[in-house]
C-alpha cells in the first residue's frame, strides 16, 4: 500500500495494530526550536531517528542531548537515534531552529533499557555493483551491532549509490513464519530523492509469476508491505534513500525468501549475502 506525501501533523502515519502491518509503527514529528513532542506506547518498542535537525531526548528521566547531525538532508551526514523500551514515557525537544524526526515501531511484549546509537555504533553494508545496477550502502541503526539489546525491531537507511538503481533486488519477501526457509516481518518504508523532486517506482508482487502492483513513489511517500515480493527503483539521473522499519512476529532476526524465479540472480550480485546476513 502507497501512502502518497502529505502533512501528517505529528499524527501517526502507520499507527499501533495497523491493519495491514500491525507489527509496526511510523510516525514524523516535525518541530520547531523550543518545541517539544512527548509520547508512550504500551505493546511498541521504538526508535527516534533525526532525519534532520537536533533534539535533547528524555527517556523516562535518562538523558540523551544532541541527538542527530544532519541540517539540510539524508544525505549531510551520520544517522543517530535512541531505542525507547516498550511503555516507557518519552520526550524529545527541539535544540536547532527546524527538525524533521522519524519514529520507527515494533511490537513487543518485554521492557528493556534506552540507549543512544552514535556514527560509531552504525553497521554498514555496501553491495552490488554499478554494472547490474544493484549499488546500494545500508546503514543499519538498530542492527547486528545493538542485536543483543532490543526485542524485535530493526531500523535502517538505504540509499542507491549514485543515480538511478534498483534496491531490493533479487525480489524477495517476509510474510510467512516458516523457519528456515523465511519470517515473517512486516515493513514500512519511508523514501526521499536528490533532488527532492525525483521519484521512483516501488512494485508489489504478490504471487511468484503473477501480475502484481506498482507504485508511483515520491519525496516523503510511506510504503507499507504486509506480504509480497518488492524491489523498488530510481529513475535515471535521482538517487533514492529510504527509512526501514521492520518488526519480527516471533524473533528479531530477518530471514528473506527470494522469488524463485530471480534467485539465479544472487550469485550476479557482489556480496549480497553479507546483507542478508546483517539483517538480525
Amino acid at each position: 500500500m502507497h501512502i502518497a506525501p502529505y502533512d501528517n501533523k505529528n499524527i501517526p502515519i502507520v499507527d499501533v495494530d495497523h491493519d495491514l502491518v500491525p507489527l509496526n509503527y511510523f510516525n514524523i514529528i516535525k518541530l520547531s526550536k523550543g518545541k517539544n513532542f512527548n509520547y508512550r506506547l504500551k505493546q511498541y518498542e521504538t526508535c527516534i531517528v533525526p532525519a534532520t535537525g537536533t533534539i535533547d531526548i528524555d527517556v523516562d528521566g535518562q538523558h540523551f542531548n544532541s541527538i542527530g547531525n544532519r541540517s539540510i538532508d539524508v544525505w549531510g551526514g551520520e544517522p543517530e537515534g535512541v531505542y525507547v523500551p516498550t511503555d516507557t514515557k518519552v520526550c524529545f525537544e527541539c535544540i536547532t531552529d527546524t527538525a524533521e524526526i522519524f519514529i520507527a515501531g515494533a511490537k513487543y511484549e518485554k521492557v528493556l533499557e534506552p540507549f543512544a546509537v552514535r556514527p560509531k555504533d552504525i553497521d554498514l553494508v555496501q553491495y552490488g555493483s554499478d554494472e547490474t545496477k544493484t549499488h546500494r550502502k545500508i546503514k543499519h541503526i538498530l542492527g547486528a551491532n545493538q542485536r543483543d539489546k532490543v526485542g524485535r525491531l530493526l531500523v535502517s537507511e538505504l540509499y542507491t549509490v549514485g543515480s538511478g538503481g534498483w534496491s531490493g533486488f533479487p525480489s524477495h519477501k517476509h510474510d510467512t513464519d516458516r523457519m528456515p526457509q523465511e519470517t515473517r516481518h512486516d515493513e514500512t518504508y519511508n523514501f526521499r530523492f536528490k533532488p527532492d523532486y525525483g521519484s521512483g517506482l516501488q512494485m508489489l508482487q504478490r504471487e511468484d509469476n503473477k501480475p502484481g502492483d506498482a507504485y508511483h513513489i515520491m519525496n516523503g511517500s510511506t510504503l507499507i508491505i504486509d506480504k509480497g515480493y518488492h524491489p523498488c527503483c530510481a529513475l535515471p539521473g535521482y538517487e533514492m534513500y529510504y527509512f526501514t522499519i521492520l518488526g519480527g512476529l516471533s524473533q528479531r532476526p530477518l530471514k528473506q525468501f527470494f522469488q524463485p524465479t530471480h534467485e539465479e540472480q544472487l550469485s550476479t550480485i557482489p556480496g549480497i549475502m553479507d546483507m542478508v546476513a546483517k539483517f538480525k
